[in-house]
């Protein structure tokens, strides 16, 4: 009977579609604008040796757009995903030019908001990790405003469940043109 109980519990818990992954590795937690999360990020986009995964609702910030360009210059393959009407809004976007440095960029259309900010560094690899939370990539995260960042290092199947995301998301935005 105990069994039965601790069994609902979790199906209570973890909710309808949710997937249960073992708690794992190490946390890295930022806030700002008293930690510098945007200095963590490039740091971590200077660790990717074969791959960089990026789902952003805003990129502007010059700093890890250059992390971004610095990376697929030492041969990492960087895509990204972003959401379509935050391009269309910004004219501070650096989606345009890392598109014309060759880095592919696809956009989000069928959500009201792809509001997420994602960096999957090395997904496919045992040493891959995911920095997620409410920071955007742009330099108000970072000087204006009270966010919060996770770096989640040594929990393979966490990498794979995002990783499983982003390809979802991908197979579903449009690829972006020169012109967009």
């Amino acid at each position: 009977m105990r069994k039965f109980f601790v069994a609902l519990l979790l199906c209570w818990t973890v909710g309808a579609g949710a997937t249960a992954l073992p708690a794992t590795g190490t946390v890295e937690a930022l806030f700002t604008p008293w930690d510098d999360a945007e200095g963590a990020i490039v740091r971590a986009l200077g660790e990717a040796k074969k791959s960089i995964h990026v789902q952003a609702y805003l990129l502007t910030s010059r700093s890890i757009a250059q992390a971004l360009q610095a990376a697929q210059s030492r041969g990492v393959t960087v895509e990204i995903l972003a959401d379509r009407e935050m391009l269309e809004k910004s004219d501070k976007s650096q989606l345009p030019q890392l598109l014309e440095g060759g880095i592919p960029v696809w956009l989000e259309t069928r959500y009201a908001i792809a509001h997420n900010k994602v960096l999957l560094i090395d997904a496919s690899t045992t040493d891959g990790f995911v920095i997620t939370g409410s920071y955007n990539f742009t330099w108000s995260a970072q000087a204006r405003n009270a966010e919060n960042l996770l770096i989640l290092r040594g929990n393979p199947a966490l990498v794979r469940r995002y990783l499983d995301n982003w390809r979802r998301h991908r197979d579903d935005a449009q690829k972006m043109n020169g012109g967009s």
